[in-house]
């Protein structure tokens, strides 16, 4: 399931969702918790999860903060080299956790660049992989630096978590995603950078791994056509839209919209009145 918008809005929990959960796991469903937010690592979101009143381990959760740290793992990423985020706190804790060293974040800024004639801005030649996420302290210091490590370092890595174009900060109204970040970067180096969040397979890869199921006995669950839908239907897997986020039944409905979900309805609370049947 995604969170944003399936569970909660903002920091406002979705009507029902707590006795869908409880609905769902007993009737032995596994819940995996996948979002492309890189602001926080899965501890983090453990801890909000438990704010609103939910009982989720740290285990059923997949940020894409977390996906950045395991796609350099499985390509055996030297340690010896670094990483330099432009991103926040959860993508730092992530690599932290995998035991890589890393640069920049939050951190970075309050970073200025004071042009003069003939300045030349350094940059640690020993950045192997530039890793881009959701930043609210996104400045021209971060673009720049990043900029360089793509271009000058040889075989450094561009990384993004998503391309998200909008995200919800409040229940109130949209607001710039980190697509808008990932846009500069690949702008300025003309460079395409590869994606581990949705709706790339990385993590979708990753978790019928990890769990040791079939793809075909998954069923994704989100608010959006072009991550969620569209990483269930990339990864083989059953999906389901609801209209309580991003998407609403006009946009679904819409002739200009391709990307049409297996199943959709307007909460996961609907499940209720499943309870009685086999779901």
């Amino acid at each position: 399931m995604e969170i944003n918008g399936v569970i909660w809005k903002g920091d406002k929990l979705i009507e029902g969702v707590p006795e869908t959960l409880d609905m769902l796991r007993s009737k032995g469903k596994r819940l995996v918790f996948v979002t492309n937010n890189s602001t926080k690592s899965r501890k983090q979101y453990g801890k909000k999860f438990e704010t609103l009143g939910l009982n989720v381990s740290e285990e059923e959760i997949f940020a894409s903060s977390f996906a950045a740290a395991a796609y350099l793992k499985s390509i055996d990423f030297p340690k010896d080299k670094k990483v330099y985020v432009i991103g926040e706190d959860g993508i730092l804790k992530e690599l932290e956790l995998a035991g890589y060293q890393y640069l920049g974040g939050p951190e970075d800024g309050g970073k200025k660049i004071e042009l003069k004639p003939g300045f030349l801005m350094e940059h640690d030649e020993d950045v192997g992989a530039v890793v881009v996420g959701f930043d609210r302290h996104f400045n021209y210091y971060k673009i720049q630096y990043g900029t360089l490590c793509i271009r000058e370092n040889p075989g450094c890595l561009f990384i993004a978590t998503n391309r998200d174009a909008v995200t919800h900060l409040t229940d109130a109204q949209e607001w710039a995603g980190g697509g808008s970040m990932v846009g500069a970067i690949s702008g300025s180096t003309q460079r395409e950078p590869l994606v581990v969040g949705k709706p790339s397979t990385f993590m979708m890869d990753y978790l019928a791994n990890k769990f040791g199921i079939s793809k075909s006995q998954i069923c994704m669950v989100g608010d959006r056509l072009d991550t969620d839908i569209l990483f269930g239907q990339n990864g083989g897997c059953k999906t389901l839209l609801v209209l309580s986020g991003v998407t609403t039944l006009a946009m679904l409905q819409s002739p200009n919209n391709s990307i049409q979900p297996d199943f959709y309805t307007n909460k996961i609370s609907d499940f209720l009145s499943l309870k009685a049947a086999a779901v």
